[in-house]
């Protein structure tokens, strides 16, 4: 099987571009190698990828589309998995006419492309910010999910529905999988794990919003790979499914975890919540479990050992 998977030198991409070499799969990856965070590390999130000959690269973005016409001409791919996109909630307020450009735009490159080229099945990764503050807790995908907090949810939802146009009028298989807050090694900087691991590692303040009484749905990313796999395998006709770990964890409990592996105790400022920021976030999987046979079973203690332990390495 080729598979083409867009965004393949990120976090999540080169976990999953990993793990279809692992099972024997021909991957193809596209990625712009953008400076939201070092290029460097994604380059290095490729180190074991590139010494395969079922993996191939190729240095395009979403957004040129003849560039990428010719990708799809040249690889012939039997599926997609999109996971390129501009990231982070907050940095979507500061520029969200990229986050259209590039998430909006880029993705409808590829539903186009995918439908005249004949792809069998599509698998976009999408967002739990998508919920916006739903008080329906756990979050279901039935929701309408219509009332997103910033620009980055927004593009993400928009993505889901063209994938349904393109579903309706052409009969293309797609699952948009809806992930919550995933984290793990090869994290990127700007997420809370990463931030938070390192400032207290150098001793700096860290921000903890509410007193920490947020609630999040941290997921490790071999769960998460293991779902976004599943999907690509299951040929669906167009679902939306919740990849999450359904075990929500109070932020200040988070912290704590990190504290216990660092053997450090944090100082905190904590100023109110923001905008962008719902207080919770909780996935249903049960239609995941259903459809994909998703089962995840890395507790966040489990999951930020290995992190803590990836960064350390890192950090030098």
């Amino acid at each position: 099987m080729k598979i083409l998977v867009t965004g393949g030198a990120g976090f999540i991409g080169s976990h999953t571009v990993d793990a279809l070499l692992a099972r024997g799969d021909e991957v193809v990856c596209v990625d712009n190698f953008n400076d939201y965070y070092s290029p460097e590390r994604k380059h290095k999130n490729l180190a074991g990828a590139r010494t395969s000959p079922r993996f191939r690269l190729h240095e395009i973005d979403i957004r040129d589309l003849d560039a990428m016409a010719q990708v799809f001409a040249k690889e012939k791919p039997d599926k997609v998995i999109h996971l390129a996109a501009m990231a982070g909630v907050r940095n979507s307020v500061q520029f969200p006419l990229l986050y259209e450009e590039v998430n909006v735009r880029g993705t409808l490159h590829l539903l186009e492309l995918a439908t005249k080229h004949g792809v069998d099945n599509f698998v976009l990764a999408s967002t739990s910010s998508v919920y916006g503050a739903s008080k329906e807790i756990p979050f279901r995908e039935e929701e309408d999910a219509v009332r997103p907090l910033a620009p980055y949810p927004a593009t993400k939802r928009a993505c889901e529905l063209l994938a349904h146009v393109y579903h309706n009028l052409y009969g293309l298989r797609c699952a948009a999988l809806r992930l919550f807050t995933v984290y793990g090694p090869r994290g990127r900087p700007d997420m809370t794990p990463y931030m938070f691991t390192e400032a207290l590692s150098q001793g700096r303040e860290i921000t903890l919003f509410d007193e920490g009484r947020p609630q999040r749905d941290f997921t490790y990313i071999d769960d998460i790979v293991e779902g976004i796999l599943a999907a690509a395998d299951a040929n669906l006709e167009y679902e939306i499914i919740n990849l999450g770990n359904s075990r929500p964890v109070v932020m200040r409990e988070f912290v704590g975890v990190i504290e216990d592996l660092l053997q450090r105790q944090a100082s905190i400022v904590s100023p109110p919540l923001p905008a962008t920021d719902p207080p919770v976030t909780y996935a249903d999987i049960s239609k995941a479990s259903r459809l994909l046979g998703y089962n995840p079973t890395t507790t966040v203690g489990e999951g930020m050992r290995e992190f803590v332990a990836w960064y350390k390495q890192e950090a030098g």
